[in-house]
């Protein structure tokens, strides 16, 4: 890892910036990360982590994520100019737990703590976010990118050889780009927002309280121990409300506060708040050469659905494993090419479910309107992606692309999220031991999945793979129940028993049947095919042609001996 000269320059440390940084340290790229704040960002802001994203930090081990996080408290609206309840609803969708899906239950986590908890990752690399860091401008030549920065006064020329934007709506990365970002400035819908430490008597601390309404004056408070024990993240609104002169006045915010909730209430302190208008815009490509965009650089949308974060940082995590393989030598330059592929409609399709659910909540004066399990991200799926393969799925000519679609656990296939599955038994080595499918998965190699009857109709796949570099490539065979397996040597890096079925239920597999499944780093199915020759064929996607002559020759060589 090259940390005197790094490869890759990240600009805002935001999630998306954070988890871009963190992907890439743990592909082995080193990164310089800066940020033109000189102070970290205080505040809640987008607090809520939907199930896939909760997903992605676990590939990342970063687990305080869902360990710190809390769950979404119910929403309590109230009779007007009272304290008396009206009704209790649910910002969440209900969806059945499933042993496929371990995160089920999306949580709430300040920007302010996730910030800090993964640059602490970032320390694990000698990596450290420099405040103060403002990207100038850039030129770009096939062979790298020449920044300048500034900090305290002084300008710096520093040349590295990718930038990836995460600087925010108002970065300079993708202005500089010259991308035109499309869409809409809804001047009907503006919010202040912020933090807040505040008492209240008969306020309680279980509900996401909710006071007046959207069209005449509105308040919305949500408690929050991040903020102390008597914080909380409140968000002013309606068309009455002079939310330009709150925002500028600490006092006027009190003093609205207390004029839309019937009781008697105590200010502590006024720790950070905003005021914005719902934007409605997103690039029409996502790079640009050697530069790309990500997160609020690229798209944003309005908060309803809370999708804005996560799709950042699902944004991050699509780039930086193909970054990596691209910067090592061992991917052509024209696999960075599906990022904007496999990103764009993801977005577009967002864009448009986030419009339509806040339309709704605007029609109907209540904010769970509309919300459906398609929050949760796990149907968010790349299945047209010119790289992913799927050898069972019959071609649809002009099949329309569905990218941001429910999850049905019924129905899988290669452009999918992989799904989890729990008391997998490990053996083939001294010490059984009880893992999960997702321990298996991380982000700096891809994870080929053999599902077959017994461990000799496995071999032949194994075989091929065993000219693959292990850095960037694992296996892992997964035997029915019914099998009973000594100890023995295999040429798997993990031999798995499904004991309960989980994983034979998940993928679809039946017990007498072979079928492969090739994991990409993103926890995305890169290919579900029949045997070696269908690996082989998704490796080419991949890798260069060097790395998949070697599994060809490999493949050609073992076959007939395993076969005899």
């Amino acid at each position: 890892m090259d940390s005197v000269h790094p490869p890759v320059l990240i600009v805002g440390a935001g999630p998306a910036g954070l988890v871009a940084a963190l992907t890439l340290l743990q592909n082995g790229i080193s990164v310089r990360i800066i940020d033109k704040d000189p102070h970290p960002r205080i505040g809640q802001r987008g607090a809520g982590i939907w199930p896939r994203s909760l997903e992605l930090y676990n590939f990342l081990d970063v687990s305080e994520v869902n360990d710190l996080g809390k769950p979404v408290p119910p929403i309590r609206s109230y009779k007007p100019g009272t304290l008396e309840p009206l009704k209790d609803s649910s910002m969440v969708p209900h969806v059945d737990p499933s042993s496929a899906i371990p995160f089920h239950v999306p949580k709430m986590i300040g920007q302010q703590l996730l910030d800090v908890i993964m640059q602490r990752h970032l320390e694990k690399f000698s990596c450290s976010v420099e405040m103060g860091t403002e990207l100038r401008s850039f030129e770009q030549s096939d062979e790298g990118v020449t920044t300048i920065l500034t900090k305290n006064g002084m300008s710096e020329t520093f040349d590295t050889k990718w930038v990836i934007g995460t600087d925010g709506a108002k970065g300079v990365v993708r202005k500089q780009l010259g991308l035109p970002f499309l869409g809409e400035t809804r001047d009907d819908v503006r919010v202040v927002t912020g933090d807040i430490c505040l008492t209240g008597v008969g306020l309680d601390r279980e509900h996401w309280h909710r006071f007046g309404n959207f069209s005449e004056r509105g308040l919305s408070l949500r408690p929050t121990d991040e903020v102390g024990k008597d914080g909380w993240q409140f968000f002013l609104f309606g068309r009455e409300l002079d939310l330009t002169k709150i925002a500028e006045s600490e006092e006027l915010v009190f003093k609205t506060i207390v004029s839309l909730i019937p009781t008697e209430i105590t200010f502590n302190k006024l720790v950070w708040m905003s005021d914005f208008r719902a934007n409605i815009r997103m690039v029409n490509k996502f790079s640009e050469g050697r530069v790309f965009v990500a997160g609020d650089a690229a798209h944003i949308h309005s908060p309803t659905g809370g999708q804005g974060l996560n799709s950042g940082v699902q944004d991050a995590f699509n780039l930086g494993w193909k970054l990596a393989l691209v910067h090592k030598g061992l991917a052509d330059k024209s696999l960075l090419e599906t990022y904007n592929a496999e990103r764009l409609p993801v977005i577009s399709e967002m864009l448009e479910v986030t419009t339509t659910i806040l339309n709704r909540s605007i029609a109907s004066e209540d904010l769970s309107t509309g919300r459906t399990p398609i929050l949760f991200m796990l149907g968010i799926n790349c299945r047209f992606s010119t790289i992913v393969l799927d050898e069972f799925a019959t071609p649809v000519e002009g099949k329309p692309i569905n990218a941001y679609g429910v999850l049905d656990e019924g129905h899988l296939e290669a452009g999918d999220r992989a799904p989890d599955a729990p008391n997998m038994l490990q053996v083939g080595r001294a010490e059984p031991d009880v893992m999960t499918l997702f321990g298996l998965y991380r982000p700096w190699y891809h994870t080929t999945l053999v599902f077959a009857p017994t461990l000799a109709d496995a071999t032949p796949i194994l075989g091929a793979l065993e000219a693959c570099d292990k850095s960037v490539v694992r296996s892992a065979v997964v035997l029915p129940s019914s099998v009973s397996v000594a100890l023995v040597a295999s040429p798997a890096d993990n031999l798995l028993v499904d004991q309960e079925g989980h994983a034979y239920s998940a993928y679809l597999v039946e017990v007498d049947q072979t079928k492969v499944f090739v994991i990409r780093p993103d926890g995305v199915i890169g290919a579900i095919v029949h045997g070696a020759e269908g690996v082989k064929k998704y490796f080419s996607k991949i890798f260069l042609d060097i790395l998949v002559a070697r599994i060809s020759i490999l493949q050609a060589q073992l076959i007939p001996v395993y076969l005899m």
